[in-house]
C-alpha cells in the first residue's frame, strides 16, 4: 500500500493491490481520516460508499489489479474517488452497486469519468457555540463590581 499526502493536508491518496481484504482496511483509513479531520457524521455514509465503489474496482480489476482512492476535502463537500487500472474499466459498472438501491450513502454526487468513480458528500456546517451568560462569563470571586448608586 502506497499512501501520498498532499501538501494541503486535506487531500490524501492511497494505491493497494484490490484484494477483498483490503476494502476493509481502506474503510478503517477512510473513518481514521474524517474522525481527525473532525467530520464525525460522514464517517457512516463515506465507509460504505467507498466500501460500494471498491466493490466495483475489484470486480472489473480482479484480485490481481491494483486500485487508488483518493479523499478530498474542499470547503463544502468531500470527495472519494476509486480508480482501478484496469484496461476495461466501465464507470457505470463500477456506480452500478450504488445505484442499485438498497441502505447506501445519501451522496450528492455520485458521478464516474475518466476511468474513476466517485462519490461527493456535503460537509456539514458546525454549528456556532452559544455565547455564555454574561454573568457566568466571570468566576464569582472576580465578578464585576456593582455600579454605585448616583443620588439625584
Amino acid at each position: 500500500m502506497i499512501s501520498h499526502p498532499s501538501t494541503s493536508g486535506r487531500q490524501r491518496t492511497v494505491e493497494f493491490q484490490t484484494l477483498p481484504s483490503r476494502a476493509g482496511q481502506i474503510r478503517r483509513i477512510v473513518s481514521a481520516l474524517l474522525r481527525y479531520w473532525k467530520l464525525d457524521p460522514l464517517v457512516g455514509p463515506a465507509a460504505d460508499g467507498v466500501a460500494e465503489l471498491l466493490a466495483g474496482a475489484r470486480r472489473q480489476a480482479g484480485p490481481d489489479g491494483r486500485c487508488t482512492v483518493e479523499i478530498a476535502l474542499l470547503l463544502d463537500r468531500l470527495t472519494i474517488s476509486v480508480r482501478d487500472h484496469s484496461p476495461q474499466f466501465s464507470p457505470a459498472h463500477a456506480t452500478g452497486a450504488l445505484l442499485a438501491g438498497g441502505p447506501r450513502p445519501a451522496p450528492r454526487d455520485l458521478a464516474a469519468d475518466g476511468g474513476a468513480a466517485r462519490i461527493t458528500l456535503p460537509v456539514p456546517v458546525p454549528a456556532a457555540p452559544a455565547a455564555p451568560a454574561p454573568e457566568a462569563a466571570l468566576p464569582p470571586d472576580r465578578a464585576a463590581p456593582a455600579e454605585p448608586l448616583q443620588h439625584a
